[in-house]
């Protein structure tokens, strides 16, 4: 076996998990009034039936004070107990065994269970940055309702059915506010003294042991907050050793949701190292000698492999891994590495579908949270002809879908290579990982028995003297200036230019970002750091504002270290000699930028659908997918492939 060590057995208080991969509590969205629904079930046991040793459910909320979000999980009933019942059966079922997560935030709130926002608790008088929130100071009586709902709470989960129960005390909820020294400022003995600040968590122990005392207790922790305000290695590993005897594991990640800095750790992107809180749990497990659980940007099976090998960890949290593939562990104990639809940490369907209330998926693979939809796709009543025309993320994964449910598929691309727009993203700054969703799609191409003509443009013609039953037309989209005056004087540039054609910009850019994504923020970078002087004028309240804000804030700072100078509510008007004129949209006022050399504007592409016309005057078939459709992203392109391909 390739993988040895990650696919041994682990035993914890006579406990055996399977394996050593498992996935870290997460939110889904796929709750409904505080209970799992069909979705959340079907969702949970893809992953358990594609061979995780270990799922940790979401959290749950162990108090009315502690709905962060809308559609929480809650536990504050016994009404709840048949619903999670089914849930933690169907992991079960698959041989994987179940966790929940037990919870309260303190001040990191956000829900709205009355149409308003909730007012928020905390261990002290400590305003939240980030949520804008401001906590009311705990009672005594009130931390002790709130101890005892996380002994009640564990008691239903427990005859619901689950194994174990993790205290989330990670990225500054709760039980992070009573350790820190910063967040901490009572003088009651709940706070001042180490002991004091340790002791709500040592009292939520003790009510889960008297509650569920068959339970396995774990602690989820930030082992470093990345805050200058937050908790850090030496803090935490500090608490911990103060705790050891209270948990039987300890579950390792980073950050904090106090900060923008802090939140990015809390689903790290690609710009953060593979595997990296590994170093902080081998240091943890030498110092507890307990079981330890890591997590943090873990996308390969040889990236856990190492980490048990090397006895830093003993359990390794793959969460994304297995929302982009859920048979990731299946495959990698079958030899079928090359198989893995690796994870690409863009964050755009995970936590990014997350934040605005949709259900989780994933760009590469949206049949994730869709499992009641495309969970198992129908062979084709009928083998039908297909073309696809169009070898980008859309045409691939239409192409892949189409074989794999038993037609005869040919994808044809115009160019050398398959993969459309997403290599100018992967050519960004830090965005190289993006192309792994070229790479994904190409080989479930291949994989499913698709036909590929490469640099095969299609016109009517060939179209004609083909026939097909259906046609997938994933063409794309094309660069279009918009519209703005254009003086003499003023190089104007789009990104191709630069990163396909190597255009020189000279030493002072104005940086037009219409569609505030990661191209705008990548192109002044990229140029920033060869030492060109830019000015990025965003025609939106901030750069990036588009994309995930995990994703947008790590390249918001980058681009502040580097001194590039942000101008948001931007609209360009025109140029003039060394001139660009804006109008600030919210003021509409002009805006003038003088001294500049180049212009390279990122604005909307128009669709490249002129292939529809065709097919509808031959009579035959015709779904128009992806930017071919309506430019958008990489995520619609490849749902669309999706769907097109399962309803033929």
């Amino acid at each position: 076996m390739r993988f040895p060590h990650l696919f041994s057995p682990f035993e914890i208080k006579g406990l055996e998990i399977r394996n050593r991969i498992f996935s870290t509590g997460h939110d889904t969205e796929m709750s409904r009034h505080g209970l799992p629904t069909d979705a959340l079930v079907a969702y949970q046991r893809a992953r358990a039936k594609g061979g995780a040793g270990l799922i940790i459910v979401q959290v749950v909320a162990v108090h009315e004070t502690a709905r962060y979000t809308s559609d929480v999980l809650m536990g504050t009933e016994d009404d709840c107990i048949p619903h999670f019942e089914r849930l933690f059966s169907a992991i079960k079922a698959e041989g994987t065994r179940a966790f929940v997560q037990l919870f309260h935030p303190g001040r990191e709130v956000l829900g709205r269970p009355k149409g308003v926002l909730q007012p928020a608790y905390a261990a002290s008088w400590t305003p939240s940055e980030r949520f804008r929130v401001i906590p009311r100071i705990l009672t005594t009586e009130e931390i002790g309702e709130i101890i005892a709902g996380y002994g009640a709470t564990a008691r239903r989960m427990a005859e619901a059915g689950a194994e174990g129960v993790e205290v989330v005390g990670s990225h500054g909820y709760l039980p992070a506010q009573f350790i820190s020294e910063k967040l901490n400022h009572r003088t009651d003995q709940y706070g001042g003294s180490v002991e004091n600040r340790l002791r709500f968590m040592r009292e939520v122990a003790a009510a889960v042991r008297a509650a569920a005392p068959g339970l396995i207790l774990g602690t989820r922790l930030s082992g470093n907050e990345y805050d200058v305000d937050g908790l850090t290695e030496e803090d935490t590993i500090a608490a911990y050793r103060a705790l050891k005897d209270e948990f039987d594991y300890f579950n390792v990640i980073a950050g904090t949701s106090a900060s923008a800095g802090g939140a990015t750790h809390i689903a790290p992107p690609m710009t953060v190292k593979n595997a990296y809180m590994a170093p902080y749990a081998a240091k943890l497990k030498q110092t507890l000698g307990k079981p330890i659980f890591v997590a943090g940007r873990i996308n390969q099976p040889q990236e856990a492999e190492k980490i048990v090998a090397d006895g830093a960890a003993d359990m390794c949290g793959m969460t994304r891994a297995m929302i982009c593939d859920p048979e990731m562990p299946a495959k990698a104990r079958a030899d079928r590495s090359d198989d893995i639809r690796a994870c690409i940490a863009c964050n755009q369907a995970c936590i990014g579908h997350m934040q605005i209330g949709l259900s989780i998926s994933c760009i590469q693979h949206p049949e994730s949270g869709r499992e009641l939809l495309y969970g198992r796709l129908k062979p084709a009543l009928r083998k039908r002809k297909i073309m696809v025309i169009g070898g980008g993320p859309a045409g691939m994964k239409a192409a892949a879908i189409a074989a794999e449910r038993g037609h005869d598929v040919t994808l044809y691309e115009a160019a050398k290579r398959l993969g459309g727009q997403a290599h100018l993203a992967a050519a960004l700054p830090h965005r190289s990982e993006f192309g792994g969703i070229v790479t994904n799609l190409a080989h479930e191409v291949e994989l499913a028995g698709a036909k590929v003509k490469l640099g095969m443009p299609v016109d009517a013609a060939l179209i004609e003297r083909e026939r097909p039953d259906a046609v997938i037309l994933a063409t794309g989209s094309a660069v279009e200036l918009p519209p703005f005056e254009r003086g003499e004087g003023m190089q104007i540039l789009t990104i191709a230019d630069i990163l396909v054609h190597g255009t020189k910009t000279g030493s002072r850019v104005v940086v037009y970002d219409w569609l505030a994504d990661w191209i705008g923020v990548g192109i002044a970078e990229r140029l920033a750091s060869e030492g060109v002087h830019v000015r990025l004028a965003v025609n939106g309240v901030c750069a990036a504002i588009s994309i995930q804000n995990y994703v947008r804030d790590a390249a918001i700072a980058r681009l502040h270290q580097a001194g590039v100078e942000m101008l948001p509510f931007m609209r360009l008007y025109g140029t003039e000699g060394d001139t660009v004129f804006f109008v600030h949209t919210s003021a509409q006022t002009p805006v003038e930028l003088s001294g500049v050399d180049t212009l390279v504007v990122v604005g909307p592409n128009r669709p490249r659908d002129d292939l529809a016309a065709v097919c509808r005057t031959l009579g035959i078939e015709t779904h128009i997918i992806g930017d071919a459709l309506s430019p958008r992203t990489a995520e619609e392109a490849v749902f669309e492939g999706l769907e097109a391909a399962a309803n033929l």
